[in-house]
């Protein structure tokens, strides 16, 4: 089994939203595509199905859409 490259993703306050997320990490082109990918239970956060577009993720939360995950990385 492989484990698929993580790329991290720096945030500049101690919490993001999932949706602001998935357009940051450029795995969606907008707002209507995170909500509709959202929606259809195709994005994981740590690993489980999250059905809320306004989810808030902090440091060392991984998001998983389409076989990339990323995790946030917390500013120092």
């Amino acid at each position: 089994m492989s484990n698929p490259e993580i790329d991290e993703v720096p945030i500049r306050d101690e919490m993001i939203r999932l949706g602001q997320l998935l357009k940051l990490a450029n795995l969606v082109e907008d707002g209507v595509e995170a909500t509709e990918l959202i929606k259809n239970g195709l994005v994981k956060v740590n690993g489980d199905i999250e059905e809320r577009r306004g989810r808030q993720l902090h440091a060392g939360d991984t998001v998983t859409v389409n076989g990339r995950t990323v995790r946030i990385a917390g500013n120092s």
